[in-house]
This record gives C-alpha cells, sequence and structure tokens, in this order.
C-alpha cells in the first residue's frame, strides 16, 4: 500500500511533511504535535471560523485599498475569504482550542488556509507560497495579537444573537404556559414552607419575566464586543501597518460581518486587557443561574408523582431508572441545571485567564474564546431543549392543587381583614389539627357566609388580581374563640 503524497514545507524551526491534499501546512501540523489536548478543533465554532475569514478579508481590501497589497493576490485572498465565509473549508480549521501561543496557532491555521484557496483558485499548487504567502500577504498589516482577538469579539457577538433568539423563544413559551394557567390556584411558598395564595399562571409569568430581563442584559452586553483593537498589530503601536490602515480596515470590517465594530481609543491598553471578556461572561453567568433557578423550581414542582409536589406534570422523556420500573425523572431540566455549572466554572476560568495576562499581551485568549463560545452554545442548546422538550407540554395537577389550596392555613390570610388576624390564627389551628377546607371551617364558624367566603376566595382576590374593596364587620374576637372550640376572653 503507497503512502499519501506530500508536500515539503519549511518554516524557522525546519521542514515537515504536510498530506497534498491539506489546505493547511507546516504551523498548523506543529500545532498538531504541542497542542494534542482537547481533541476539539476550533472548526466546532463556526462563528469564530466565520469571522477570521472576515478579518481577513477586510485587511485584504484595507491592504489593496492602501496600496500595501498586490490587486491580483489581494483579490485572490478576498474570494478565498468568502468562500470560507459561505461555509466552506470549516473543516481544515483544525487546530485544537486549547493551544499556548496566545491564538498564533489559529491565526496560522487561518492564513495557511485561505492562502491555499487562493493559489488553488489561481490554478496554483498547493504550498506555492512564493506566489501568494501566508506571512507576506494573507497576514499582511497583522498581528495575532489584534486579529485574534477581533475575531474573538465578532464571534462571541453573533453566538450571542442566537442564545438571544432562544431565550426569547423560551419566555414566548414560558408566558404561554402563564396565560394557560392563569386559572389554576394554588399554594405558593417563602422558604419552602405554605404561604399564600397565587395561580400556576403567575408563577409561570413570573419565569418569563425573568428570562425577558436576562434577554435585555444580555442584549446590551453588544457593546462591550464592539471595540476592536485590529491595526494595533503586535503590541498596540501598530509596527508593520500603514498609518492609515486602522481606521480603513475597521470599516471594511463593519461593511462584511455588519456589524458597528469601533477601534479603540488606545490599542496599547486595548491588546492587553482582557476586562471586555471577563464582563461578558459575568453577564452569560448571571443568565444561566437565573435558568438553573427556573428548572430547580420546575423539578419541586414536579416531583413526586405521589410523594412529592406533584403540582405540575413534565413531558415523560425516557425511563428514569435501570431499576424501579415506571420511573420517570425530570432529565431536561436536570441538563439545564449541569449547563449552568458548566457556565459558572466557565467564568471562573475567564476571570483567571484576564488576570494572568502580563504586560502588553494576555497570552490566554484561546482559553478565554473556548470558555464563552462553549457558554454560549451550550445555553443555546439548553434553552431549545428546555423549550421543545418540557415547558411546552408541561400541564397542571388541577385536582391535587385545587386540594391544596382548600386545606393549606395560608388561605386565611386572605380572610384577615374581615374577621381579623386573631380570629384568622385560630381557624389556622384548627385546619391544621383537622385537615379540614378552611372556607367550611369559618361558614361553620359564623363568621361569614358562604357566599361571602366563595367571593374573598375567588381565584382573582387570592391570586391578587382583583383588588379586596370594602370588608365586613369584624366579629370580636371572644365570638370567634367560642365558635372555634376556644376559651373567650374579653380583650
Amino acid at each position: 500500500m503507497s503512502e499519501r503524497p506530500t508536500r515539503t514545507e519549511t518554516d524557522s524551526l525546519g521542514s515537515m511533511e504536510i498530506p497534498s491534499h491539506a489546505y493547511w501546512g507546516i504551523h498548523t501540523a506543529r500545532a498538531f504535535e504541542n497542542f494534542d489536548i482537547s481533541k476539539r478543533p476550533i472548526s466546532v465554532y463556526p462563528h469564530l471560523i466565520v469571522a477570521l475569514a472576515s478579518v481577513k478579508q477586510a485587511a485584504a481590501r484595507a491592504n489593496t485599498e492602501l496600496g500595501a497589497l498586490n490587486a491580483e493576490k489581494a483579490d485572490l485572498i478576498d474570494r478565498a475569504c468568502q468562500r470560507v465565509i459561505d461555509g466552506e473549508f470549516h473543516e481544515e480549521f483544525c487546530v485544537g482550542v486549547i493551544q499556548g501561543g496566545a491564538g498564533t496557532s489559529t491565526n496560522m491555521n487561518a492564513n495557511e488556509v485561505i492562502t491555499n484557496v487562493a493559489l488553488e483558485m489561481a490554478g496554483r499548487q498547493k504550498g506555492d507560497y512564493a506566489f501568494i504567502s501566508p506571512y507576506d500577504h494573507t497576514n499582511r498589516s497583522q498581528s495575532t495579537n489584534d486579529v485574534y482577538p477581533t475575531a474573538i469579539k465578532i464571534a462571541l457577538a453573533r453566538s450571542l444573537t442566537d442564545l438571544l433568539d432562544e431565550l426569547e423563544l423560551l419566555r414566548q413559551s414560558f408566558a404561554l404556559k402563564g396565560q394557560e394557567f392563569r386559572h389554576v390556584l394554588k399554594v405558593g411558598r417563602t422558604q419552602l414552607q405554605d404561604a399564600v395564595p397565587m395561580t400556576l399562571g403567575q408563577e409561570f409569568h413570573g419565569f418569563a419575566t425573568t428570562l425577558g430581563e436576562d434577554h435585555k442584559r444580555l442584549a446590551e452586553t453588544i457593546w462591550l464586543l464592539a471595540e476592536i483593537n485590529l491595526g494595533a498589530t503586535a503590541i498596540g503601536t501598530g509596527i508593520t501597518a500603514d498609518p492609515r490602515y486602522a481606521s480603513v480596515v475597521v470599516r471594511h470590517l463593519n461593511d462584511i460581518t455588519g456589524l458597528k465594530l469601533e477601534t479603540a481609543p488606545d490599542l496599547v491598553e486595548s491588546t492587553s486587557d482582557a476586562g471586555a471578556f471577563m464582563s461578558f461572561s459575568s453577564a452569560l453567568k448571571r443568565s444561566a443561574i437565573k435558568l438553573s433557578k427556573i428548572c430547580n423550581d420546575l423539578r419541586l414542582l414536579s416531583s413526586g408523582p405521589q410523594a412529592g409536589f406533584g403540582e405540575i406534570n413534565l413531558p415523560a422523556k425516557q425511563a428514569g431508572s435501570s431499576i424501579m420500573p415506571g420511573k420517570v425523572n425530570p432529565v431536561i431540566p436536570e441538563v439545564m441545571n449541569q449547563i449552568a455549572f458548566s457556565v459558572v466554572g466557565a467564568d471562573t476560568t475567564v476571570t483567571m485567564a484576564a488576570e494572568g495576562g502580563q504586560l502588553q499581551l494576555n497570552a490566554f485568549e484561546p482559553v478565554i474564546a473556548h470558555s464563552l463560545l462553549q457558554s454560549i452554545l451550550w445555553m443555546a442548546r439548553g434553552c431549545e431543549t428546555l423549550r421543545v422538550n418540557a415547558v411546552d407540554g408541561i400541564t397542571a395537577n388541577e385536582d391535587r392543587l385545587e386540594t391544596m389550596v382548600g386545606t393549606s392555613v395560608g388561605v386565611v390570610t386572605a380572610l384577615t381583614p374581615f374577621i381579623g388576624y386573631t380570629a384568622a390564627a385560630a381557624l389556622a389551628k384548627t385546619a391544621l389539627l383537622t385537615n379540614r377546607n378552611i372556607a367550611d371551617l369559618v361558614v361553620e364558624a359564623d363568621l361569614m357566609t358562604r357566599e361571602e367566603v366563595t367571593k374573598q376566595l375567588s381565584p382573582a382576590r387570592l391570586s391578587g388580581l382583583e383588588a379586596i374593596t370594602t370588608a365586613i364587620p369584624i366579629i370580636d374576637n371572644g365570638s370567634v374563640a367560642t365558635a372555634v372550640g376556644g376559651e373567650a376572653t374579653d380583650s
């Protein structure tokens, strides 16, 4: 069996044999040897690949406009970039997501792939770098240190749009359930103890409101990603680039991406600082924690079905046990919880990576990029599965909820404006001892008529949707005490 054909490529460290079919080159090959760690190529984040190609395309156009790059070569690079933007060759972006070198391997992977696509379009052999060079042409006026963070910010902005779309769909799903359950009374809880009544609709509407607020907070973080350091080159001084390059390239990049990017006012500061990534990560963590809390509530509300809360039913998605027949677990909220745990951990990683930079560069942007892009991707997919596989199919156990409300001592709170706190407390004690319906006890004690009790304990009034207007005369404590079996005393 013959070996696959190769081509020889050379860098400052020596020569290597590269598979002839590969669009990547020697720098990518060295990354394979050095960073065989994550087993996950950067192509798992398509937005990052498109962002890298967009930066290279903007650079080619800016260099042509400024006379820094031959028009024929620039056009080939431009068209090669467009093919990558359109979805081709993504599998050739194959360096690992975790790498040393501040992203140099990723930048060189992009340079090599785009260059070899351009060479092929020109009818040349891959590796014919005398005609188009990954360094002198595709990377003209650039450095990893400005290309890479700029591409990360573009990729995050694009990924954030995907997350915001899913978050809004999930918000709508909870809002629809809020409307569906608007008439269903239940017992509210504080500190896991029975509190006053509310409707299940109000609970789900609250979930929707929370997600709506997080949508707004996340959307606001887009400004964190708008300031870029493209044109800074190595450390922010712009060495090897035309003085006009920074302003020209950002104009082209905005045309390509449709974003509103701005050149940082201090390129030295911008090149070394990762604070924007840390702030962005914090916003993601907030949203993840809020989602996880909602999922905790869903798991509690659906617990049972016999020995738990049993207030709602989550769609059954898979067998819950290999030993207990019939058991069904809340697997969809559980996976969202785990995504949140991962996002919290990723936020810590981003924080430490931002702190770990030294002097004019932060070398740890690869793990920042991976942490943030994975968090956004997982959150978006988590929101989708939570919506489709759980929330849309939730049903209410109305009979159980009605029974719980009827026997809940919290209901008596609604009657305190009419019968007084002392009488209400006595009734609550009796209800707890006898497990009887509060309304029945009030009527039997001749404190209110059945009509009056029914009116005040209506879903609209118990849930606060309809304001209580006029109270009936409060019955004196002595009569109440006697009525419920207590001993009357004068106040």
